[in-house]
């Protein structure tokens, strides 16, 4: 079976979380690092690959997948892993993927935006972001009181996907010390065989 090709950059989310889904499966995949900064995802051979020029992107064999959430799914349906025991679980986890895309992942990804310079807001918008990303905080929290992970009594795509947004939360000044119960499954996902940090998972240039 030939090796994937995921494309991103390595200070994207989103592709840190396929990057961590294929580490955490145990499945080795090459790198391609797109320059977003010269352009590179706009470019038409990466709209090729990617129709909306964005990161990331997986190429498995004549596939070519993007959307960090589509991608998780198609992993974990690929090798009968992370993806749910049962129907139940299954729609659990998709449940928790489109709750994470539309709840939490842009507002924390925002305030860590403006925070690095990559994008300029007032006070108030910050602030506005902040508020919403700890509205969703609390709902994981309470969602993780009693559980010691998001579906069923192993790590499931949904924890990589919401990792990989909870992740990135302090650096935009989003403070995680009120949700004990966050900051301990953090700690759970963070012992699963194979994983890895962004900043040692995906490289600042291509890799076979």
């Amino acid at each position: 079976m030939s090796k994937m090709t995921l494309y991103g950059i390595w200070l994207s989310g989103p592709t840190y979380k396929a990057g961590l889904a294929l580490s955490l499966l145990g499945q080795p995949f090459a790198y391609k690092h797109v320059d977003l900064r010269a352009g590179a995802h706009k470019q038409p051979e990466y709209l090729a690959i990617n129709r909306y020029g964005q990161v990331p992107a997986l190429v498995d064999g004549d596939l070519k997948l993007c959307q960090s959430g589509s991608i998780l799914l198609h992993l974990a349906e690929k090798f009968g892993k992370m993806g749910g025991k049962t129907a139940e679980e299954k729609a659990r986890v998709r449940e928790w993927l489109f709750w994470e895309f539309d709840r939490l992942a842009s507002n924390i990804y925002r305030p860590r935006a403006i925070k690095r310079g990559f994008m300029k807001a007032e006070d108030n918008v910050v602030a506005l972001y902040t508020g919403l990303a700890n509205d969703a905080l609390k709902v994981l929290d309470a969602a993780l009181a009693n559980s010691s992970f998001l579906v069923g009594n192993e790590a499931t795509v949904a924890d990589v996907a919401v990792y990989g947004d909870v992740a990135y939360a302090e650096e935009g000044a989003i403070d995680l010390g009120p949700y004990a119960n966050v900051k301990a499954w953090m700690g759970r996902v963070e012992k699963l065989p194979g994983f890895k940090k962004y900043a040692d998972l995906l490289p600042q240039q291509d890799a076979a």
